[in-house]
């Protein structure tokens, strides 16, 4: 038997939202962590992410909500607007840590990643930078791991957290597609209007566009640029392309045109999915957050499903006797939840470019209420 109670060490790789709670998780039940980080320093790319319910009630129970919601800017609603500018519906999004406590809160990447490598440290885990896997061999009770810088390492458990193009998934032998869904997504980080106390979506009658604050001064504006193929824009004109894609909304978008046209911080990336239909587990590897299921952007739960999975990874793997058993009962608990989240963010991504808001917003609502049960 494949008992790990004496040699519960794990080898982490990536060191971002999944990788960081997932070590966070295991050290704090007596793992024995190490997280190989490709990225050379903890500099984070990303403006800023929203943390739904879900997310926070997982960092509440780590003891890290207050500080998030400190960093951030919190918020309880989502106001749709129509193609005329006008408000269409409003959500208000379950309030899972309290009902004096935000529902979500909108955070800068780097705060919510500063907030995480702390902790993780503070556990004991120890963070490699500009550091990787390139080999995997398995035996019955262990795992042998080679790093990037030609060291080794024998341990009871091996986390893939390294994102939708994982290496370690490759190195599992574990095969899933990268789906682009026809949409370019843009972020630019502004200065936060005074009326944008939640999040503000902004249905178009081409592309659609919103505001998240992260911080008392700061937001971002997004836009989803439907029925695109994948390109490059020059970085010095991204500033410029963005206020131009904004001026055919009404209302208050009018007011974040010159907003974005003076932000320094643009970015342009593709909508894409994946999710593994099979096993996420290999013996003892497994692949866990975007390496497993990555959601399209449109239910704002990407980061929900990968700090849920660091926490359940711990509590299943405290469970059970065998390292094996652990990860069985951990894929079980994640798949349907995680398959349906992505699912749902797949077909709204489709209503979108189809201008049928109408049916997406319920979508997004359901969406929301069904994450809200306990993962």
């Amino acid at each position: 038997m494949d008992s790990h109670r004496g040699s519960r060490s794990a080898v982490i790789v990536g060191a971002g939202v999944a990788g960081l709670t997932a070590a966070i998780a295991l050290a704090r039940t007596g793992w024995r962590v190490e997280i190989a980080e490709a990225a050379s320093d903890r500099s984070t790319a990303g403006w800023g992410l929203c943390l739904t319910g879900p997310s926070l009630r997982a960092l509440d129970e780590l003891g890290l909500a207050e500080a998030c919601l400190a960093a951030g800017y919190g918020m309880s609603a989502i106001t749709h607007v129509d193609v005329e500018g006008m408000a269409a519906d409003q959500v208000e999004l379950p309030r899972l840590i309290g009902a004096q406590r935000p529902a979500m809160v909108g955070i800068a990447r780097p705060e919510l990643h500063r907030i995480l490598h702390a902790e993780a440290e503070r556990c004991g885990a120890v963070i490699h930078h500009g550091m990787t896997v390139t080999a995997v061999e398995q035996a019955a009770d262990r795992v042998d791991v080679r790093l990037s810088d030609g060291t080794e390492r024998r341990v009871a458990l091996l986390v893939g957290a390294d994102g939708i193009r994982s290496s370690v998934r490759d190195l599992l032998g574990l095969r899933t597609s990268i789906d682009y869904l026809g949409q370019m997504v843009w972020r630019a980080l502004v200065p936060r209007p005074a009326w944008a106390t939640g999040i503000h979506q902004f249905a178009g009658k081409v592309d659609t566009a919103g505001l998240v604050p992260i911080s008392e001064g700061r937001a971002y504006v997004f836009l989803t640029e439907n029925g695109v193929s994948p390109s490059v824009v020059p970085a010095a004109e991204l500033a410029q392309r963005l206020a131009e894609l904004l001026t055919v909304f009404p209302g208050r978008v009018a007011q974040l045109r010159p907003l974005v046209s003076a932000s320094d911080s643009v970015v342009r990336r593709p909508v894409q999915t994946a999710l593994l239909t099979g096993a996420w587990h290999r013996g003892h590897g497994v692949v866990i957050g975007d390496a497993a299921h990555a959601p399209a952007p449109q239910m704002a739960s990407g980061a929900a499903l990968a700090i849920e999975d660091g926490l359940v990874l711990a509590r299943e793997l405290a469970r059970h006797a065998t390292v094996g058993a652990g990860l069985a009962a951990f894929v079980d608990r994640r798949v349907a939840r995680c398959r349906a989240l992505v699912q749902t963010s797949v077909t709204i991504a489709a209503l979108e470019q189809e201008q049928r808001h109408n049916e997406a917003y319920p979508l997004v609502d359901a969406g929301h209420r069904q994450l809200a049960e306990l993962a």
